[in-house]
């Protein structure tokens, strides 16, 4: 009798573990506004606050350096938040996820528009798009725990996160897509080709021009079709996706932020690998919150720029796949060494030679293999320094989202420094918002941001990660030893359930 009633209670547990394919995808389809959102704003913020909303370079760096920072210091906090809250009908993450979407598409809608006044812009600009990271913050950190809540079958767990970054970097390329096919089109300003010499010596421009209005409403509508696509995959995800309660297993007591903060940063590898990836993800920031600029103003390709845009993107995503047969093959730290070296020489061609379009679409292809390592490689290693951790520190549990959370507090804060400079940078150099063409020496700054400091950057991180110790061997010994560590927690409960059905 009792064997019988134990098999019928693990029955339904074993079903609820399994995720059905339709499961994963509505999983997977959640990731996507962080994505494309992102995409949007890191290729296209900066060239729309000069050229667009024409603001001053120095207030464009605050707006940026701002927003970056304070998206920096909602991730920790909203984590902390999150993690206290209390189960309800629908969830302990759902409800984040669920009311925080209408005022993340609001806001983000407002950032894309242009206010008829000139004393508030900038305070207009720094309100929302502050507002907007926060909300986002409160949609994309509960929806990444959601990863422990949507089964506690750990294969399940693994394969939905496979779903989860195809669709994601999916997101990057139709975020990219979107705002660059339908903005990149739209500018007020001539080239060559448009340029008609009439018999009076006079200049004519052709009618393919198009103003600063339709300019403005063209990003007005990018912003509107992204807005949709954000409350779609919401629904998706609210729909499709189950919540399950947490299991009794036993957890510490929760921390404190300046806690936290000592847990993480007193694991060695951990800070070896955040160090390390923190210079190479600030040299390919960098390179994207410029780039638009220079394909604009440097290399003189106005009117291809959305597509070149694309071009890397899609390159991007095509590798991915390849790059994760070579980790495997090859291990992970030889796939940061050869992956983001990639990008080193088409970095310095692409300052060197003559302005090209066809090498620009080449240089294109070849970087976005780079950018693809430099996408997936910290998300791949991250766990490993989690597994690293648990080995070391066995009667610690349930903190592992701190080396999440507070990775991308680093790398968020550090960009916004970055970019502020950067946009601070052109102030200096002399460029001129609104204007059609820029002084050469902005054409220098520019190259100098998307070749020489990104190289360096590069250089600096990948001699730190190579002190990172967790090799090939290390890692799998890890796996084996948390293994262990889960067999004999599982037969303690076993036992325990033994006894409680004897009883």
């Amino acid at each position: 009798m009792a064997r019988g009633e134990g098999a019928e209670q693990y029955a339904p547990k074993s079903q609820r573990d399994r995720l059905s394919v339709w499961s994963k995808l509505c999983y997977a389809i959640g990731g996507a506004p962080y994505q494309i959102t992102g995409s949007a704003l890191g290729f296209f913020l900066q060239i729309y606050l000069l050229d667009v909303a024409q603001l001053d370079p120095s207030h464009a760096s605050i707006i940026l350096f701002v927003g970056r920072a304070w998206d920096a210091v909602t991730d920790p906090t909203v984590g902390f938040l999150v993690s206290r809250s209390r189960w309800t009908g629908i969830g302990r993450m759902m409800p984040w996820i669920l009311f925080s979407t209408p005022f993340a598409v609001l806001t983000y809608f407002l950032m894309w528009y242009v206010p008829p006044f000139e004393q508030g812009k900038v305070a207009w600009y720094l309100i929302f798009y502050c507002l907007f990271q926060s909300m986002q913050t409160c949609f994309h950190v509960p929806y990444s725990a959601l990863t422990m809540f949507i089964s506690s079958d750990q294969k399940e767990r693994d394969s939905a996160t496979a779903y989860r970054m195809m669709v994601e970097v999916l997101g990057t390329v139709l975020g990219t897509a979107i705002q660059g096919q339908i903005v990149g089109g739209a500018s007020d300003c001539p080239t060559e080709l448009d340029q008609v010499v009439d018999s009076g010596n006079s200049t004519r421009i052709n009618s393919s021009t198009v103003t600063l209005d339709e300019t403005k409403q063209a990003y007005l509508i990018a912003s509107g079709v992204i807005c949709v696509i954000y409350v779609l995959c919401a629904t998706v995800l609210f729909l499709g996706v189950k919540e399950q309660k947490e299991t009794g297993r036993k957890k510490s007591q929760p921390l404190t932020f300046r806690q936290g903060l000592w847990l993480v940063m007193s694991h060695g590898p951990y800070i070896k690998l955040i160090i390390g990836f923190l210079f190479t993800s600030l040299a390919f920031m960098l390179l994207e919150g410029n780039f638009a600029l220079f394909i604009t103003y440097a290399l003189g390709h106005r009117n291809d720029f959305q597509n070149i845009l694309l071009v890397i993107m899609l390159s991007g995503t095509l590798t991915i796949p390849w790059w994760q047969w070579f980790l495997t093959r090859f291990g992970k730290k030889m796939a940061v060494y050869f992956g983001i070296t990639w990008a080193v020489p088409f970095m310095i061609l692409i300052i060197s030679i003559e302005s090209n379009l066809i090498v620009s679409y080449l240089v294109s292809v070849a970087a976005g293999v780079s950018v693809a390592a430099a996408f997936l490689m910290p998300w791949s290693m991250l766990p490993d320094v989690v597994d690293d951790f648990k080995v070391q520190n066995p009667d610690i549990h349930g903190h592992e989202a701190l080396f999440y959370s507070y990775y991308v507090f680093f790398i968020k804060f550090a960009s916004g420094v970055s970019l502020g400079i950067s946009t601070l940078s052109l102030k200096f150099a002399g460029y001129v918002t609104g204007s059609c063409s820029q002084p050469e020496a902005v054409s220098l700054t520019l190259k100098v941001l998307v070749s020489p400091v990104p190289v360096v950057l590069i250089g600096v991180g990948l001699l730190i990660l190579r002190t990172y110790p967790i090799d090939e061997e290390r890692r799998q010994g890890n796996r084996k030893l948390l293994q262990k560590m889960l067999d004999s927690e599982a037969d303690s409960e076993s036992e325990t359930s033994a006894f409680g059905s004897s009883v």
